[in-house]
């Protein structure tokens, strides 16, 4: 299908015109032609009359199939445009619908999608009904005032039913999720910006090989794999990516799955290092203003700077900085900046860092256990192996272990017979290891 593509720039909207191509693209269109414009916002057609001409002369020339603004238009600019260009009109979030509409596989993800879609519509039925009471127009895709009213009553009737089927769902997920966390599992969850390589870095991580595309919003469905991390048994989610100014109806629809987020121990901000550093700040706040909306600012997050190999190590180092200056004037919760290449394994700094991490979380502390058994001290360190940290180890006619495990699992311990007790503070710990070597071989 044929497009043409509007973009009206002004100091409240900054747009992107590759990351708008791009959409268009990934939507599948032919990109015949892009207009752009420098003003604030017109009230009636988005865009200013003299440009609204030229448009006017690009359709008749060019024949599209669909006129796409960059802009999110209301429901009486759509119209306006309409009746004058005679061609379907569709703005950005109605463009990502439709390719969120294409890439949803999963029953979860298709009715995420149809839930977005049924919101989206309601202002522009509500508007058809207010024209035809005006006289103006036949109705909302042709249909007469009755059927449009009823059109609507179908909508919200529908939106119902979807949203209980999602509730059924996410009851299922935290049932899931609940037992994950009994059984010892730490949970990851990777977040960012919609192509930053997320889903490569899920399948390095977990040995996995999910669908991973050079194009925006590959994954729609939520994903979760299992690895291991010097030990400790992880679990990490893949979730569907933010766009800047990512509007309500959307973070709405698709809150089951973003609440994987929320409900994580430890929160992986994926960044494509190798863009220009605009580029990565606009994406950047983007996702952080995301994370502020879903509540998930609080959980302690690592920001990883994918994709290190397009770039050197100079322009790597200079742009970490930059996130942290970001990070300290407006004090996030980031724990480290680390770089990574997903693309060709190179993990050292995210294992590294999650190493360091995972034993500042609310579920580990610092813990004396006290084997009287000799014959069960290499059972006991090879649990606390896989369930925490060993800080120190006094040996004797009674081995004393410090250590910190995850407190969910100290029934697993006291199963083997062995004493525990809480530490304030633990009286010495040894250093991490560097994360080289089989330390990290998952």
């Amino acid at each position: 299908m044929k497009a043409i593509g509007v973009i009206r720039k002004s100091r409240r909207e900054r747009i992107s015109r590759e990351e708008f191509e791009e959409l268009l693209r990934s939507a599948g269109y032919e990109v015949v032609a892009i207009l752009e414009q420098n003003r604030e916002e017109h009230p009636k057609y988005n865009i200013g009359k003299g440009k609204l001409e030229e448009l006017k002369e690009l359709v008749r020339e060019l024949r599209p199939d669909k006129v796409i603004f960059a802009n999110k238009l209301t429901p009486s600019q759509a119209y306006n445009l309409w009746k004058e260009l005679r061609v379907e009109i569709i703005d950005k979030w109605q463009l990502v619908l439709e390719i969120f509409e294409r890439r949803a596989h999963s029953k979860e993800a298709k009715l995420q999608v149809e839930l977005a879609s049924l919101q989206y519509e309601i202002p522009l039925v509500k508007e058809a009904i207010r024209r035809i009471k005006l006289g103006d127009r036949a109705g909302f895709k042709g249909m007469g005032e009755y059927q449009t009213q009823q059109y609507l009553k179908h909508i919200r009737y529908r939106m119902g039913k979807i949203r209980k089927e999602l509730e059924r769902v996410k009851a299922d997920r935290e049932v899931k999720r609940k037992r994950r966390e009994e059984v010892g599992f730490i949970l990851l969850a990777l977040a960012g910006y919609t192509n930053a390589g997320k889903s490569t870095l899920l399948n390095t991580l977990a040995r996995e090989e999910i669908e991973a595309r050079n194009q925006m919003f590959t994954t729609l469905d939520t994903t979760t794999r299992r690895f291991k991390l010097g030990g400790k048994r992880v679990l990490v989610t893949d979730t569907v990516g933010f766009i800047d100014g990512l509007p309500p109806f959307i973070v709405e629809a698709f809150h089951s799955t973003l609440e994987e987020i929320v409900k994580a121990d430890i929160v992986l901000l994926v960044l494509d290092v190798s863009e220009p550093w605009p580029e990565i700040r606009r994406k950047f706040l983007a996702s952080l203003n995301v994370l502020r909306e879903l509540k998930a600012l609080d959980k302690p997050m690592v920001v990883v700077l994918n994709k290190r190999d397009l770039t050197s190590e100079e322009d790597v180092k200079d742009k970490a900085e930059r996130i942290m200056e970001i990070v300290e004037e407006r004090g996030i919760n980031v724990s480290r900046v680390v770089s990574i290449s997903a693309k060709f394994g190179q993990l050292e700094e995210l294992y590294g860092a999650l190493e360091e991490v995972v034993l500042t979380l609310p579920k580990y502390g610092a813990f004396e256990i006290t084997v009287r058994e000799p014959e069960k001290v290499p059972q006991v360190m090879a649990l606390i192996n896989a369930i925490g940290e060993v800080l120190s180890v006094e040996y004797g006619e009674e081995t004393k272990i410090e250590a910190y495990i995850q407190t969910g699992m100290i029934k697993e311990l006291t199963k083997l017979g062995v004493e525990i007790r809480r530490l304030n503070q633990p009286k010495h710990r040894e250093s991490l290891e560097d994360s080289e070597g089989d330390e990290y071989r998952r």
